[in-house]
């Protein structure tokens, strides 16, 4: 049988309600004695039953991240540090893809339920189908954080890092290097989410000059390599390509590498997530690496603060991580 509340309380010294407020991250718990208790919860490795939980406090423990793609090594690192960070707040993860899908965003956003029919407390979203007028229609229900780009006009709590910012960042370095003639490859028109758009605007508002530009459908190596080819078949010369993900910039590596192009020397890369796999190409890529700690960290403070105090906790928050330009070999 494992450690009940009364038997964590007895390790730290304090009252069964105080480890209840710490259990559910209510605020009105001193650091000091929010420390003593984790310390004595991680010792008995209690763990709290989620249905008991459910019935006397209206919470089931449950979050949903709900996400376009899993198979997506960005969403896959940030899935994977979301789950790590909400298990120190006793919170258990859900996680549905939804593959870009309007309805299953749609339906998600709108039920308030992970995969399986369960009852969140609330959810993380990365929408990328779903404009800010689908997202204003949703009604009331369990609070929401959104991860990224779409802002939903100040209608939900929103964890992102300045795309415009990073985007002009990675082309002044291109610039700074002598690379004049830059391709963008990652337009995607036929998605709402602004992703794309925002790294576009960033990329042009440091480059004015006319520019190769390289939309594809998805954000997978294979659309970075096709969309490379593309650009080579062109006949116009280029010596550099901004991606806008690593997963493109790989497979545009791969491609010119197919064509005898040598990376940095014939043209330069640069892509944007800082996925594990870029750090090991060779050349290694030069990326925009987004503090996905701090994504996830901020996204679940975001939610606790809407789960302590609901509609007290003030309008939406729009909450700006760090990011870095991170110059590896692809552009040096």
């Amino acid at each position: 049988m494992g450690a009940s509340l009364k038997d964590v309380a007895a390790r730290a010294g304090v009252s069964i309600r105080t480890v209840s407020n710490v259990v559910n991250d209510f605020p009105l718990v001193a650091p000091e004695t929010r420390v003593r208790v984790q310390r004595a919860i991680d010792e008995l490795q209690y763990r709290p039953n989620a249905a008991a939980r459910s019935l006397r406090g209206g919470r089931s423990g449950l979050i949903g991240l709900v996400l376009p793609e899993l198979a997506s090594p960005y969403f896959g690192e940030l899935a994977a540090l979301i789950t790590r960070a909400a298990e120190e707040r006793s919170w258990t993860v859900l996680v549905e893809q939804t593959d870009g899908d309007p309805e299953r965003e749609r339906r998600l956003l709108d039920g308030g339920r992970a995969p399986g029919g369960q009852v969140v407390d609330g959810l993380l979203i990365s929408p990328w189908a779903l404009s800010p007028a689908d997202l204003q229609r949703r009604p009331g229900g369990a609070p929401v954080v959104l991860l990224g780009e779409q802002d939903a006009d100040g209608l939900f709590d929103r964890v992102a890092i300045d795309n415009v910012a990073a985007a002009a960042e990675a082309a002044r370095h291109l610039l700074a290097t002598g690379r004049r003639r830059i391709a963008v490859i990652g337009l995607q028109p036929h998605l709402a989410n602004g992703t794309a758009e925002q790294r576009y605007r960033g990329f042009r508002s440091v480059v004015s000059h006319p520019v190769l530009e390289e939309p594809v459908e998805a954000l997978h190596r294979e659309d970075g390599a096709l969309a490379m080819e593309r650009l080579l078949n062109t006949g116009v010369p280029f010596d550099a390509v901004f991606c806008f993900t690593d997963q493109l910039a790989l497979g545009a590596l791969r491609a010119a590498a197919g064509r005898g192009l040598r990376v940095p020397r014939d043209v330069a890369l640069v892509g944007f997530d800082d996925i594990e796999d870029g750090r090991f190409s060779v050349p290694s890529l030069t990326t925009i690496a987004p503090d996905k700690a701090a994504i996830a960290a901020a996204a679940l403070q975001c939610l606790a603060a809407r789960l302590s105090a609901g509609e007290a906790a003030g309008p939406a928050r729009s909450v700006v991580v760090a990011h870095r330009l991170l110059v590896r070999e692809s552009s040096r």
